[in-house]
């Protein structure tokens, strides 16, 4: 098993009129060709939009893009008809599949603050499809999310100070500190927010069960993938 750590003050950023985004992969003009994917996951993005400013109308095809809102809210808009405000305790779901265009934008009270996941489909060529769903966080343990395809799983915790989860087993894992921070463990020095693990487990060596605590009230997403 090994563990990498990413630090957030390391991720690639993108400033534009009214936003920044910090990427944990290649993304654009950001190009690493050691850093490209983790599994299917060929983005993961922390957004930060003004109130009223956004990405206007833009297009995907064959990419299931999962949206986790931090605070604030986010407008949706796509070309299939879908309109959605999405809020903190939402999860966004859009599978592009034969093409879609849509946009997101910042609501307007304020400034929001998403975190982005865009990961291969499993199967190309299908239907676009759209749901946004409320999510029932358990206090102090992960909670599941959402499960794209058969091989893609997030969960989140909300951690109080001191709060201890048992991380999921699987063969690539992407840990994600998207508020507050991790107390020093055998897996790493401190983790803040922005920070990052990247585990992987060989089918023949699945190594132990990991857990980390939260120094702070942490919020946590945890991607689990079977590929």
């Amino acid at each position: 098993m090994s563990v990498e750590i990413r630090r957030g003050t390391d991720r690639y950023l993108t400033r534009g009129d009214g936003f920044f985004t910090r990427h944990s992969l290649s993304f654009g003009e950001h190009y690493d060709p050691e850093n490209v994917s983790f599994g299917p996951l060929v983005c993961h993005d922390d957004h930060r939009l003004k109130a009223g400013r956004g990405f206007e109308e833009h297009p995907h095809r064959d990419v299931e893009i999962v949206t986790w809102v931090l605070s604030g809210s986010l407008l949706h808009t796509d070309s299939e008809g879908h309109a959605a405000t999405v809020r903190p305790g939402e999860v966004q779901v859009l599978s592009a599949g034969t093409g879609v265009q849509h946009s997101e934008v910042a609501g307007p009270e304020g400034q929001v603050r998403f975190v982005q996941a865009w990961l291969t489909p499993d199967e190309t060529g299908t239907p676009p499809s759209y749901s946004v769903t409320a999510v029932d966080l358990a206090p102090g343990r992960l909670t599941p999310v959402v499960q794209v395809g058969g091989h893609a799983r997030l969960a989140v915790a909300r951690l109080a100070s001191g709060d201890t989860v048992t991380l999921p087993d699987a063969p690539l894992q992407h840990v994600f500190v998207a508020g507050g921070a991790l107390q020093r463990s055998s897996l790493a020095e401190p983790l803040a927010d922005g920070d990052a693990f990247r585990i992987t487990r060989p089918a023949d060596d699945p190594g132990p069960t990991l857990s980390v605590t939260a120094a702070v009230p942490t919020e946590l997403m945890v991607w689990s993938f079977d590929r």
